[in-house]
């Protein structure tokens, strides 16, 4: 048996750990590990157009299997350009290995060409980063990186020159079992007797739920049902917990509607479940606060805290619901429940009737109908800005579609990319890209990604020729909106010039037929709809001051909404305003 050299060994442990695919762009530095991929059947490799993109579909495919993802960069400029997706998948807590592949490490700290230093430039969005400087290190180093990724949830950085991935890996290293699976954790006896009291003492208590609660559905329906509380979320709580549940009073935030604000805003206890909720202003400072997460930096953060639990939800809820008493009063679920059903039918379906002539087309129609014609299984992953608001109001989880997105680092041009590795993980599985115009044409070239590699991604393009969210941002702080329109081409035309499905969507009355021609489509395929420049997205919440002057507020804490931009806008966002 031929000697492993050491990127053989790399890729191996790779394996080994359950990655299945190595995302990046291949060049110098980089070209062994790519090698031995080549030489390789347990990993493949899938080439993209921009390293960025590769961060984010590792992420991708790390949030939909909760498994193991991997990307690579090359030397300096090639590594260079996975930061922002390792950042997105760091904040996302996915489980993800990255190579910065590195210089000759003979001439690390003299200025070469493309010389830079990932084991400090990536400091900041990761659990692990460091060098490989001689085959010795491997694999005891891998196999540590590979356990901070999967152990604490988020990104380790391994820093490889390309002559030591070349040379002969030691005989005999150490190699030992990997971790590749996290355990849930129980909070102390004390923590659920005194989360119990609290709970008992309340009159009024609502739940806020977060991503921390996937999983939990089950065990959040029986308690909110013994304690009789509304359940809010959040936004990267929808998908998991907003299904088959009949206590929801809708999300609160930036994107927020319906009465998640007010339920989490009267009650006597707020019970914060799984979620770093970063916008604290939403939060309430007068009533009680405990809050329960499996991460313990995350616990009072954001808020002044009661009581902080330090446990995983489902085993902190399975502990704490036989031991709470049951109430009988429903007067403030009750009353939450109405708020939430008038601001859904007075508020976000506001755009979804007689809607059939309005041209340029309502966006929420285009989301309307994509959550009725989608699978029941999709998998969205959405865009920044605008497209958020879209996704947060009008898809409708139910236990088995996915909703991804640049939810805590917010970065632009992340729909297209997370779509292809989540497409990776399943090719049979319904894909849909949420794309704005801004962010799709950031990294448009990843579309021929989809191309080459036929993957049957179907990319929904609300263009409306702007940075629709950037725009509300002036406008919210007084500014006159600059620099933030799009001369855009007909995409679905470049959709057709690179190989693919593309058809260009300017009336409503078209929308329905696009949509399905383009998911019967086997390969990829973009729709381009042509949606109104003028829609805004309206806060949960608007008081007088508010409305006066534009200002939502005198920090801008709520970017998404706003009222009194002409005649023009005014019109178009008359039936969604609600009264001070």
């Amino acid at each position: 048996m031929a000697k492993q050299n050491v990127a053989e060994q790399f890729v191996d442990i790779l394996a080994r750990a359950g990655v299945k695919r190595l995302y990046g762009v291949v060049g110098d530095s980089l070209n062994p590990v790519v090698d031995a991929i080549r030489r390789n059947s347990a990993i493949d490799w899938i080439h993209v157009r921009h390293e960025e993109t590769a961060a984010f579909a590792a992420g991708a495919e790390a949030q939909i299997t909760g498994s193991l993802a991997a990307c690579a960069g090359s030397c300096g400029p090639g590594n260079l350009h996975l930061i922002n997706g390792l950042y997105d998948a760091h904040r996302s807590m996915a489980p993800v290995l990255a190579l910065a592949s590195h210089i000759p490490s003979s001439e690390i700290g003299l200025g070469y060409f493309q010389e830079t230093h990932p084991e400090l430039l990536f400091q900041e969005c990761s659990h692990y980063n460091e060098m490989i400087s001689n085959p010795e290190q491997m694999p005891r180093l891998l196999q540590t990186a590979i356990q901070h990724a999967i152990g604490r949830g988020g990104v380790s950085v391994v820093s490889m020159p390309g002559d030591v991935a070349s040379k002969s890996a030691p005989e005999k290293s150490i190699e030992h079992a990997l971790v590749t699976a996290r355990p849930t954790v129980r909070p102390g006896d004390d923590e659920i007797d005194k989360l119990c009291r609290m709970v008992d003492e309340a009159r009024r208590v609502t739940l806020f739920c977060g991503s921390g609660t996937a999983g939990a559905h089950a065990e959040v329906m029986e308690f909110a049902e013994k304690i009789k509380s509304p359940v809010g979320h959040a936004l990267r709580g929808k998908e998991w917990i907003q299904y088959d549940n009949p206590y929801d009073v809708g999300m609160s935030g930036l994107l927020g509607y319906g009465a998640a604000y007010e339920a989490t805003n009267e009650c006597d206890l707020l019970v914060l479940l799984g979620t770093d909720f970063p916008y604290n202003a939403f939060l309430p400072d007068d009533v009680k606060i405990v809050q329960v997460d499996v991460r313990p930096e995350h616990l009072g953060r954001r808020s002044k805290l009661d009581l902080a639990v330090w446990g995983d939800v489902r085993e902190t809820l399975r502990c704490l619901t036989p031991r709470v008493k049951p109430k009988s009063d429903r007067k403030f679920l009750d009353r939450m429940l109405k708020k939430h059903a008038n601001a859904l039918e007075g508020v976000v379906k506001a755009y979804t009737r007689k809607v059939e002539k309005h041209v340029p087309i309502h966006p929420e129609f285009v989301a309307s109908v994509l959550d009725e014609m989608a699978d029941d299984d999709a998998v969205f992953t959405v865009d920044t800005g605008m497209n958020n608001v879209w996704a947060a109001r009008y898809l409708t989880p139910n236990g088995k579609r996915r909703v991804i997105g640049s939810f805590s680092h917010g970065s632009m041009a992340n729909a297209l990319p997370q779509a292809i590795g989540a497409q990776f993980t399943d090719l049979n599985r319904q894909v849909v890209a949420m794309s704005g115009d801004g962010g799709f044409s950031m990294l448009m070239g990843d579309f021929l990604t989809l191309v080459q590699h036929d993957l049957p991604v179907k990319v929904v393009l609300f263009n409306n020729s702007s940075l629709g969210m950037v725009e509300l941002e002036m406008l919210v702080a007084g500014l006159p909106s600059y620099g933030t329109a799009n001369k855009n081409p007909d995409f679905a035309a470049i959709a057709r010039a690179a190989g693919a499905y593309g058809v260009r969507v300017e009336k409503p009355k078209q929308l329905q037929s696009a949509l399905k021609d383009a998911f019967k489509h086997k390969g990829p395929a973009l729709v381009d709809v042509v949606t109104d420049p003028n829609a805004l997205s309206i806060p949960p919440k608007i008081s007088a001051d508010m409305v006066t002057g534009f200002a939502l507020s005198a920090s801008k804490i709520v970017l998404d909404g706003g009222v009194g931009r002409m005649l023009q806008m005014a019109r178009s966002n008359l039936r969604n305003v609600p009264r001070p």
